[in-house]
Parts: structure tokens; sequence; C-alpha cells
């Protein structure tokens, strides 16, 4: 009975580490930010749209093309011919103009363009910020996630083990039916909290794979750099300096301020709209007006009576206003963000710091000490399983404030649209 304990220990005290497949993609924060920059779609959408806005700048500078028009006789009566463009019997009219746009509205249009092309940057490097911060915190979740799985595959081993073992003691008539059962409850209870916890890891796998291009039937093994150790002190900027930070790098409010200064110049351009354009005019009349060999130069503007471009003038004051409003909302947004992130860091760090760094090493060596007095009968099944859950909780939880002191760091550079933390 003695050997046969001391065997069941044995297994218990054999925590089955965690193994990756030999197909699974290793993969750091490093590597997976350069395929983001890479690969993933939205970026390369959004750097079209840009692109798109820089080609209106070219239309912009264009000048507008010159017309050319010809008339010609059709058909002379007197001589029944069709097409005759000469004389004594022929007649044709040709004609060249140029419109000429006055009030700058070509530069006011360039302008305008220009700046159009600066909004499309700033929702480029917006885009970034906000998925770049989607990626590390999948990647920082995945990564203690799986660190999390580990302490399951552990345990359930073990234990998948002591009920093999336990049934074969129950055939002999040396363990009694009830802790088979306990055994086989925890088990059970295990594999549900796995499961849940694979389903979990699968998800963040798909967000990085989504995120980053890669294929979809390829496992990823989350590998946190040495250099982003979690033990590695984090000191957090004054909130004044990060609000200020904040303030100049954020790309969305400089869109805001961008956003106002294309409503400005377009307003200046709808002003000038309302001034009418000239257009010039070259003709030649081959007899059909005084005198033969007709050439001629003309002018020719509408007159703003009616339609002095009021309704885009007006829609351009609002724009403006919409604008103004839409910036001091985004910046009272930035602050409150800045705060909340900044007060979260300190609360995580300080938790942190609070803890034994120890603590985790000390518990894993405790549950040999535990198994080790099972297996000598010092201790029963009912308190072995309950350091057990005690065991799991206190992993899951330090992992979990593993992750969330990460996190605090990526969200100060999500708000302050920073890399404060590399």
């Amino acid at each position: 009975m003695k050997k046969q304990l001391t065997l069941l220990g044995l297994c218990l005290c054999g925590f089955i580490s965690f193994s990756v497949a030999q197909d699974t993609l290793k993969l750091d924060l490093r590597a997976a930010e350069k395929m983001f920059l890479e690969k993933n779609c939205q970026l390369i959408a959004q750097h079209y749209e840009t692109e798109q806005a820089r080609a209106e700048v070219i239309t912009a500078k264009l000048f507008d093309n010159p017309e050319i028009g010809y008339e010609s006789l059709l058909y002379n009566p007197e001589t029944k011919k069709f097409f005759q463009n000469r004389m004594p019997n022929g007649q044709f009219t040709a004609e060249i103009s140029w419109l000429l746009k006055l009030a700058g509205k070509r530069n006011k249009n360039i302008q305008l363009a220009g700046t159009g092309v600066q909004l499309q940057e700033y929702a480029y490097f917006d885009l970034m910020r906000t998925l770049r911060f989607d990626l590390r915190t999948a990647f920082y979740k995945g990564h203690y996630a799986q660190e999390s799985a580990k302490v399951y595959r552990q345990q359930l081993n073990a234990l998948e083990q002591l009920l093999f073992s336990s049934e074969q003691q129950l055939k002999m008539g040396n363990i009694a039916l009830k802790d088979i059962l306990r055994i086989k409850s925890q088990v059970y209870a295990l594999r549900s909290e796995y499961l849940s916890l694979s389903n979990e890891i699968a998800g963040l796998e798909s967000e990085l794979k989504t995120l980053t291009g890669i294929n979809t039937v390829i496992p990823i093994a989350f590998i946190l750099p040495n250099d982003l150790s979690v033990n590695t002190k984090i000191e957090i900027p004054p909130y004044q300096e990060l609000l200020e930070t904040a303030r100049t790098q954020r790309a969305d409010l400089k869109a805001a301020n961008a956003t106002i200064s294309y409503a400005e110049k377009n307003l200046q351009l709808q002003k000038a709209m309302a001034i009418p354009d000239i257009e010039l005019s070259l003709t030649y009349d081959q007899q059909a007006n005084y005198p033969i060999h007709y050439s001629g130069l003309g002018i020719k503007m509408p007159l703003p009576l009616f339609n002095r471009n009021q309704g885009e003038i007006k829609k351009a004051k609002i724009a403006i206003d919409a604008g103004r409003n839409a910036l001091k909302q985004q910046q009272m947004t930035v602050e409150q963000e800045v705060f909340k992130s900044y007060s979260a860091a300190q609360r995580t760090e300080q938790l942190y710091e609070g803890m034994d760094q120890q603590f985790g090493v000390d518990f894993t060596k405790l549950i040999g000490e535990v198994t080790r007095n099972f297996s000598s009968r010092n201790i029963n099944l009912l308190e072995f399983l309950d350091f057990y859950d005690s065991y799991r909780e206190n992993m899951l939880q330090l992992n979990n404030l593993k992750y969330e002191r990460m996190n605090a760091k990526e969200e100060i550079n999500y708000v302050t649209g920073s890399t404060i933390f590399k």
C-alpha cells in the first residue's frame, strides 16, 4: 500500500509541461508588429485612401482645357451639294474658347485638396494607433492565457493519473468510492474551465492572425521578448506630461484641427465661387458675317444677380462651427482617457509592487510538499484538492495581474498616441 501511494505521489509531482507542437509558429511581439505593418489589410486600404487624396491635389493643379468648335454648311440648296466649305459657295465657322477662373479659385482648390491629404494621413496614423493597441493587447492576453493553460494542463495530467491509480485502488478495496467521485468532479470541472480558456486563446489567435495576415490554420505560441519582461519596473510619467504628449501626438486631435482648417479653406473657396469666371473666345467666320473672313474676339461671364452661392457659403460656415465643437469634445475625451489610463496604471503598478515577487515560485514549490504529504497520508484527499484549487486560482490571478500590468502600458501608449513604453 505504501509503495502504491508513493508511486501515486510521484505521478502527482511530475507536472507535465505544456509542449508546443513542431508546426506551431513561435511568434514574438516584434515580429508580430512587423507583419502587422506589412500585411494588415485595413492599413493598406487606408493607404490607398491617402493616395487617392494626393491624386485630388494633382487634379486641383490642372488648368481647364480650352474648347474648340467647328461648324460647316450641311447642305446648299442653291448648288444642291453637301458640306461645301470653300468659297464662293461654301461656309464654315471655327471658334476656340478658354475659361479663366478668377478670385484665386484654382489656388484655393489646391489648398483644400492639400488639407484633404492631411486628413487622410491623420486617419491612417489614428487607425494604426488603434490597430497596434489591439495587436499588442491581444498578444499580451494570449501570452498569459497560454501560461494559464499550462497550469490547467499540469493539474489535469496529474489528476487524471490520480484518478486512474485511484480506480485501480478501488478495485482492490483500498480507497472509498466517495474519493473517486471527488476526483472525477475535480477533473470534469477543470476540463470545462480549460475548454473555455482554450476557446478564448483561439479567439485571440484569430484576432492576431487577422491583424498580421498569418495563415488561419497555423497555431501560434505567444512568446514574450526578454526586453518586455513583466518584472521590469514601470516608471509612469506624471499626468500633466502624458496629457501634453497626447495633445501634440494624437492623430485624431490633429485630424479634428485639420477638419476645421478644411472647413475654413472651403469657406474661402465657396466665397470665391460667388465671383463669376470669364470665358474668352476667338471666332472665325468664312462668309456668313460681316465682313467676309470675319474674325472676332469674345468675352462672356454670368451676371451674379440671383445665384451668388449663398447656400454653399452658409454650409461652409456651419461646418466650421461644427468642427470647433467636435474639437472641443475630442479634447475633453482625450483628457478623460489619459487620466483614466494614468490612474489605472498607477493602481496596477502599486498592486504589483506590493506583491512578493517570489510568490509564484514559492507556491509552486509548496505544491510539491503538499503532494508528498498526501502520498504519506499526512493530509486527506479533500485538503489536497482544496490546495490544488488554491494553487490554480492564485496562479491564474497572478497571470491576470501580469497581463493587466503590461496592458496598462499599452493603454498609456494608446491614449497619448506615442510609444512611451516600447
